[in-house]
């Protein structure tokens, strides 16, 4: 799934790129009009190949593939909407807000022991052959805020910092002649540093570009965040874009208690995906 969608994402570019270049010579640039819009809202779909792995409990507690192991979705096709505002008069100064949600049910019978700890803090082993239903929600809430150092009529280039909120629910169920049942729902907040570019290629054709990263360290807390996007948008009315983007994303979380605010996490968490977003985009 992911070669496909890096594939995909290949062929629309060169596409696109091609069709730019074209465009270029008809089109006449305007060196006076800088094309970044004060305001703008996107709303597409996000077609994302997911991997995922998790452990409840600590101690003996074992990382289980999800996905593999217990039967989640492993490709997600989501809604996603997100906003931005350049909220001072040079456009130097943006802010963000982006939003989407994964959904994912799993049941099967396994085919190896699974160890976990119960909501009473006690370790069971869940044996071979025993039918175990799984679900892993997960919400992701972006805020952002970034700084234009560098930008004229073709490029802006940005740095800025954000927050992740991601609360989180997952657990594992058993039941039958073994009734077992583990979860962990909370709230991981995690700050973000970033970059971001954007390319005018012409006045209608754009090349958007940004990565994130976070890591940390701190008593039995770790916690890590490595995002990369890029999209091919084309402006074919005043106000009105579309667009193709390719996003990766991965996570991880691994605590024993409350060391970061927000997070009483007993165990790790995983996940990764990386997916391609068709998008319509307003903004003035």
């Amino acid at each position: 799934m992911h070669v496909f969608i890096r594939g995909c994402l290949v062929l629309i570019t060169i596409i696109g790129l091609s069709l730019a270049c074209q465009a270029a010579i008809a089109e006449e640039w305007n060196p006076e009009e800088k094309p970044w819009e004060k305001f703008g809202v996107s709303l597409g779909v996000f077609l994302a190949g997911l991997d995922s792995n998790i452990r409840l409990g600590t101690g003996i507690g074992v990382d289980i593939d999800v996905e593999e192991l217990l039967d989640l979705d492993s490709t997600n096709t989501v809604f996603r909407t997100g906003a931005l505002w350049r909220f001072t008069d040079n456009r130097r100064h943006r802010l963000d807000l982006t939003w989407f949600a994964f959904r994912r049910d799993g049941d099967r019978r396994i085919l190896e022991d699974i160890t976990i700890e119960d909501n009473n803090g006690n370790m069971i082993t869940i044996e071979s052959g025993t039918t175990v239903e799984t679900f892993f929600d997960l919400d992701i809430y972006q805020l952002a805020y970034s700084y234009s150092f560098f930008q004229d009529e073709r490029v802006d280039l940005a740095a800025g910092i954000g927050v992740y909120v991601m609360p989180i629910d997952l657990g594992i169920k058993v039941s039958g002649l073994l009734d077992v049942e583990g979860s962990e729902r909370f709230t991981a907040p995690l700050p973000v540093f970033g970059l971001r570019m954007d390319v005018a290629l012409t006045p209608k054709w754009f090349i958007r570009s940004g990565a994130q990263v976070f890591y940390l360290e701190y008593d039995n807390f770790t916690g890590s965040i490595l995002e990369f996007r890029t999209a091919l948008e084309y402006n074919p009315w005043k106000h009105v874009g579309i667009g193709v983007g390719f996003d990766t994303f991965g996570l991880r979380l691994e605590a024993d208690g409350e060391d970061w605010p927000g997070i009483d996490l007993k165990g790790n968490v995983e996940f990764n995906y990386a997916g391609l977003q068709l998008y319509l985009r307003v903004f003035y």
